[in-house]
């Protein structure tokens, strides 16, 4: 995970990482078809301890954005607290080789897609969204937010417009909520 995490999959060494492991870089085929299969289960890994700290805080009977507030806020604290697991995310959303980047998403992807359609699905049930919303584009953008919070806070490049490097955690957090406002108020009835 610190190789992967610190330098991407293109440049992660396997070397490295059998080094580190202290076992032969043969031994990784033992265990992995490549480096390629070894970066997804990595991936996949983080991506399901993700959900399993994050996720428990939603509740389908609580209206849509106080759920996304309550997950910003938990989505916050853990990459807060958990630097390794932010970094491999970060370099699984960041990956440039298309394929890489595709096979690393496709799991927090469905994730994604599981957790929040049915959430999206009970807001508009319930009236909490305007009608001519469509529900797609709410599930992609809480997603596209997401993506964004868990690394723009922690890389002094990774915003233009919000300086989250200078700014305490109480004030990272704020921000962080203000981009559910604003879905709030871009889609809510």
């Amino acid at each position: 995970m610190r190789e992967f995490g610190e330098r991407g999959f293109s440049a992660g060494s396997l070397n490295v990482i059998a080094s580190e492991a202290g076992i032969a870089k043969g031994s990784l085929f033992q265990y992995f078809d490549d480096k390629l299969d070894l970066f997804v289960t990595i991936c996949e890994h983080v991506s399901t301890q993700v959900e399993g700290a994050v996720l428990e805080v939603v509740d389908p009977d609580v209206p849509l954005f106080d759920n996304l507030r309550r997950l910003v806020t938990r989505w916050m604290a853990y990459f807060r607290d958990h630097a390794l697991e932010r970094q491999v995310a970060h370099a699984s959303h960041h990956e440039l080789d298309v394929e890489v980047r595709r096979a690393v998403r496709a799991v927090p992807n469905d994730h994604h897609q599981q957790a929040f359609e049915p959430l999206v699905r009970a807001a508009r049930d319930r009236g909490e969204l305007r009608p001519d919303v469509d529900e797609r584009m709410v599930v992609s953008l809480i997603t596209v937010v997401l993506r964004h919070l868990n690394s723009a806070p922690f890389d002094p490049a990774g915003d233009v417009g919000i300086p989250w490097h200078r700014l305490d955690d109480q004030e990272v957090d704020g921000w962080a909520i203000a981009y559910v406002d604003v879905l709030e108020q871009a889609f809510g009835a």
